[in-house]
């Protein structure tokens, strides 16, 4: 008499063919003992992404009143969520796999939306599964860096980071975020109290090391800026940039973030798909690399002044990879039942840089820590 064979992990990806989404199929598709589920509301694209990597295809729709009916029939173990953008969404993908008693994670950016998420703490706590907000860049990997690197300090003062991208690497969704809190006011931790400041202005630039060079990056919003005062509470100041590797497409975001603070325009959102279109029109001046530093400042173990930072670089178009890897290490502790925590949470302190790092083997990436010189006195 044979052994029973173990059912394959049922993971289902809403917004499966789209920019991230796709990157999540294809990994988690290669994945033994793991069964795709490529969900949207494009029939012919599910499918044939489906039939590329071996999974099934799902038409649905997040606002569909029966989601979790949906969930529970098609007997999945895991909703990871990349159909963004997040910002104006509220949690009703995530309450469906609750009510489904199926654990949840997704790829959010938008501050609110990660931050708010612990509303459904109690509830998941019930049912006995994970929903895990920010499966992604921010917070997950840029906490994992300073998890890693405040070992350093005796003393954490402050914290800025950012992400400058390839012109290819942005969706519609991604442009349609971005483009949300362009010249609207934001909450930083500055000076050890909460400042105003406004979304895409502030300009500065960051000098990746070569070949990459300097990037404009400008003030952005990200659920860093809120979790981050909490869980490093000796920093006083804690800053996200944002950028774009065309300095034209840069100054020009800069130029809008003005037009919305004056008060010329309500918001820069309605203008997403006409960026949108003017990106990829630009898409040929592209080089395909993305950035991401983190820069630490504060006291080391030796009493005296020390700045790191730690930077991430992507070549030839591979920067999406970067915010995909979270949730697919996720996935994978899931399903080997590794990840014990239960309810609902920002994605901090779930994963560990190496094994992030390590997801991106074989990727065109690459990791450097620099000991920048102290400020003088």
């Amino acid at each position: 008499m044979s052994a029973s064979l173990t059912p394959p992990f049922r993971v289902l990806v809403l917004g499966g063919y789209g920019n991230f989404g796709s990157v999540i199929v294809r990994r988690l598709g290669a994945c033994d003992g793991m069964r795709v589920l490529v969900a949207g509301r494009d029939r012919k694209r599910a499918g044939d992404l489906a039939r590329a990597v071996g999974g099934e295809a799902v038409c649905l729709d997040m606002n569909q009143p029966t989601l979790a009916g949906r969930f529970s029939e098609l007997n999945v173990d895991l909703v990871i969520s990349a159909a963004g953008p997040f910002q104006g969404q509220d949690y009703r993908v995530a309450r469906a796999a609750v009510a489904a008693r199926v654990h949840y994670l997704d790829l959010a950016d938008a501050r609110a939306f990660v931050c708010g998420i612990g509303e459904l703490d109690n509830a998941a706590r019930r049912a006995g599964v994970l929903v895990c907000s920010g499966a992604s860049t921010l917070p997950a990997l840029s906490s994992a860096v300073i998890d890693r690197l405040q070992s350093a300090f005796g003393r954490l003062d402050s914290i800025a980071h950012g992400v400058s991208t390839s012109a290819k690497s942005h969706g519609l969704a991604t442009v349609a975020a971005a483009l949300g809190y362009c010249g609207k006011p934001l909450r930083q931790w500055l000076g050890g109290e909460w400042r105003e400041v406004h979304g895409w202005q502030g300009l500065r630039r960051h000098r990746f090391p070569s070949p990459f060079g300097r990037r404009w990056l400008a003030n952005g919003d990200a659920p860093d800026l809120e979790l981050f005062p909490k869980r490093y509470p000796s920093a006083r100041s804690v800053q996200y940039f944002a950028g774009t590797r065309l300095r034209t497409v840069q100054l020009g975001i800069w130029g809008l973030s003005w037009l919305v603070r004056l008060g010329f325009l309500r918001s820069a959102a309605p203008l997403s798909a006409k960026l949108h279109r003017l990106a990829i029109a630009l898409e040929p001046l592209s080089n395909g690399r993305s950035g991401m530093f983190v820069r630490l400042r504060g006291t080391g173990n030796d009493g005296r002044p020390l700045e790191l930072c730690w930077e991430l670089l992507a070549d030839s178009e591979h920067g999406p990879s970067i915010p995909c890897v979270a949730a697919v290490l996720l996935a994978r502790k899931l399903a080997r039942g590794e990840l014990k925590e239960r309810g609902a949470m920002p994605c901090l302190g779930l994963l560990e840089l190496d094994e992030y790092l390590a997801e991106l083997d074989g990727v065109k990436v690459w990791q450097s820590t620099r000991e920048m010189a102290p400020l003088p006195a």
